[in-house]
């Protein structure tokens, strides 16, 4: 059997000619491919151009999103129509790992897992085209995940969702062991959004700071007071977190600088709180700023809302993995202080995101956004399977109300 055009690369083999083609990926190069050569949010050109060609391998029509990279493909025909998205991209950090896959691009590395969602669906894809569903399966790779406010805004703008019944999507934890799929009914994720707030004043010599504003000093308020007020002004139960990451002013010991920043997210469990928390920033920066005599300019900028999973999608999401990976690899888990955009897609059409483990059994806990992280990859062949059950579950469930879930 001869294998497609860049095959070495990606291991994607087909053969038998024809409108579909039984297709063999091999998962796990898939992954290291994309692993080995990251590209950041709508410079995905490489990823979408192997994403492309390996569809087509399957005798599929994928088509390049309008934003130039990610892609959208049909698989099937008719109605229903349910949406599986994989997101692309990867992060500006270096990596970190002494493996043969490791990024070949300096500074960027897939440390979030999309290289393994990408990889993921298109096996997936590959194994429902040898034998297509009744209705339709809508195969989402995603640009831009990693960037507020996000790509899947450009994809819900571009019309790609028209038709679609509901959209599912798993990401990478490394939290749960592999085989095990964590579930949730409801909010699964938080609101982010980053602020950056800018100082101003004259300057000066630090033995007479009562001629001026002391910079440094207002910064030093604002890094402690402002997550301390704010925990005063929203609901604690919708747990508002401000956590700085970045602040910059000044250059010698004794000097007031004339400028200064600092730079963090604000993370919020709960939709109708992040509604409401832009003025209040504002409010509380211009009160603790007031006092110095300096001048503020918040940046504030909106990100994404919490991922809020339907009970009726949790429910074929929960039918898919029992019946895929058995009932033990059904597990709850916790709503999350990260952001993810495709909260988006849900405010237009109902489904789920699940977590899928990543961990070695026994293996010691580790993070997201890491230059170290990877993933054991026998968590490759549990996400395809999932994937494979859940679109053909999705597609077979009536769409009537909701059906029992797993609560966190």
């Amino acid at each position: 059997m001869a294998a497609d055009p860049g095959s070495r690369h990606t291991g994607i083999q087909s053969s038998l000619p024809g409108t579909l083609r039984h297709v063999r990926i091999d998962v796990v190069a898939v992954r290291r491919d994309l692993h080995a050569h990251p590209e950041v949010a709508f410079a995905e050109v490489r990823t979408t151009a192997v994403l492309v060609e390996a569809l087509r391998s399957c005798g599929l029509a994928p088509a390049v999103l309008p934003s130039g990279t990610g892609v959208v493909c049909d698989l099937g025909s008719g109605d229903p129509i349910v949406t599986l998205r994989a997101d692309i991209d990867a992060l500006p950090l270096p990596d970190r790992k002494a493996v043969p896959y490791r990024s070949t691009v300096e500074g960027v590395c897939h440390g979030c897992g999309h290289d393994a969602h990408t990889a993921i669906l298109l096996a997936a894809a590959a194994e429902l085209a040898s034998a297509p569903p009744h209705g339709t399966v809508r195969l989402l790779f995603q640009p831009a995940e990693e960037v507020l406010p996000g790509g899947a805004l450009e994809v819900v703008r571009s019309g790609v969702l028209a038709g679609t019944r509901s959209i599912f999507a798993l990401h990478c934890d490394p939290r749960l062991e592999t085989g095990q799929v964590g579930l949730r009914v409801g909010p699964i994720t938080a609101a982010c959004d980053t602020i950056t707030i800018e100082l101003n004043g004259a300057g000066g010599h630090t033995a007479r700071p009562h001629l001026t504003g002391d910079l440094v000093y207002a910064l030093g308020r604002l890094i402690t007071d402002l997550p301390g007020l704010l925990s005063r002004r929203v609901d604690p139960r919708a747990a508002a977190s401000l956590v700085w990451g970045a602040v910059d002013a000044g250059s010698a010991a004794n000097a007031i600088p004339m400028t200064g920043q600092v730079s963090g997210t604000l993370r919020v469990l709960d939709r109708r709180a992040w509604d409401g928390l832009q003025p209040v920033v504002h409010e509380l920066v211009a009160h603790l700023v007031a006092p110095t005599g300096l001048t503020a300019q918040v940046h504030y900028r909106r990100g994404v809302p919490p991922v809020v999973n339907a009970p009726e999608a949790v429910a074929v999401q929960r039918a898919a993995a029992a019946a895929a990976l058995g009932d033990d690899a059904v597990v709850a888990t916790e709503q999350s202080m990260g952001g993810e955009d495709f909260a988006w897609y849900l405010d237009t059409v109902p489904g789920a995101l699940a977590r899928l483990g990543v961990r070695a059994p026994g293996a010691a806990p580790f993070d997201l956004h890491q230059g170290s992280f990877d993933i054991d990859e026998a968590a490759l062949d549990v996400g395809v399977r999932y994937t494979v059950a859940l679109a053909r579950q999705a597609l077979s469930t009536p769409a009537a109300g909701p059906g029992p879930g797993v609560q966190g």
